[in-house]
């Protein structure tokens, strides 16, 4: 037994995938098969239960596995207490994110980042924000910005960089429902709403719904710059947090509308607490621990 193998113990629980883990490990399948054979060996029990399409965990195996990411874990962080202050860090960071993320708060971060660790690359990697934290639990980054979910896995570490509040916005021109939109009291079940179809945002639109007494018409997209665009086509009235609609092309062509305040959600940096040992990830949590950031 030795810590790569854990390493590759580690990496297969979590994808509950040889084909996935052979591939971010740069590895092939047999070749990962092998190694997890001699891990059973040695602890004399079978890890996992094994067919053509999924990998699952014996009891011997999720008993193992606490074990496994402790000893990887203080591995590093042992390691780290000679490199974090006598020698610049090297290697890469995989980051995920949203592409208004990409360009209001990671610029930020990177740049402070860099003062610090110049050698450092980044592999970012941009996407709907409702894949965030699935990412990271399943190894494709090693951190990403996220929305704070009410309750999140117990596998996640997340930093906190800042509260958002939401906007409801409506196209500035003429459509279907600007005249109900001019009433003082709308009827808000006639007015089509364009919402992301799952995510923090959908869960704090539904709250807003069952506050305000209506059901609404629903129009369901990935994203929320997707919103901002079909808004400003007339299509509905959307929801979207402030941020995005400061930095979106479009900001002129919609307007906010003067209703009910939507609960703000909180933004941050997450990743799975067993690489919180990582040199790289603790030197970046560190300096966004540090920052004070203004959106």
């Amino acid at each position: 037994m030795n810590l790569k193998t854990l390493t590759l113990f580690i990496h297969l629980c979590d994808s509950r995938s040889f084909q996935k883990s052979a591939l971010a490990m740069h590895m092939s399948p047999s070749a990962l098969s092998r190694q997890v054979q001699k891990l059973e060996e040695n602890v004399g029990q079978t890890l996992f239960i094994r067919d053509n399409r999924s990998v699952e965990l014996t009891s011997a195996g999720a008993k193992l596995l606490p074990v496994a990411i402790r000893i990887v874990s203080e591995w590093k962080q042992y390691l780290n207490q000679f490199t974090q202050d006598s020698q610049i860090l090297t290697g890469d960071v995989r980051i995920y994110c949203s592409v208004t993320a990409s360009y209001s708060y990671l610029p930020e971060l990177l740049s402070e980042f860099r003062l610090h660790q110049p050698l450092i690359e980044y592999k970012l990697t941009t996407g709907e924000p409702i894949h965030a934290i699935d990412k990271v639990l399943s190894n494709d980054v090693d951190i990403s910005i996220a929305a704070m979910p009410d309750i999140w896995p117990p596998k996640i570490e997340f930093k906190i960089l800042g509260e958002l509040p939401y906007s409801v916005i409506a196209p500035v021109g003429s459509s279907s429902f600007s005249d109900e939109l001019l009433k003082e009291n709308p009827d808000w079940e006639k007015i089509p709403f364009i919402i992301p179809e799952a995510g923090a945002t959908r869960e704090r639109a539904n709250r807003w719904f069952k506050q305000m007494k209506f059901k609404p018409q629903i129009y369901a997209l990935a994203g929320h710059e997707a919103t901002v665009s079909m808004v400003s086509l007339g299509c509905g009235v959307g929801i979207v947090p402030d941020i995005v609609l400061s930095c979106s092309p479009l900001k002129e062509s919609v307007q906010r509308l003067k209703v009910e305040p939507i609960k703000p959600f909180k933004l941050g940096l997450c990743c799975q607490k067993s690489n919180l040992g990582n040199p790289l990830i603790q030197a970046l949590w560190k300096i966004a621990s540090d920052m004070s950031f203004s959106k």
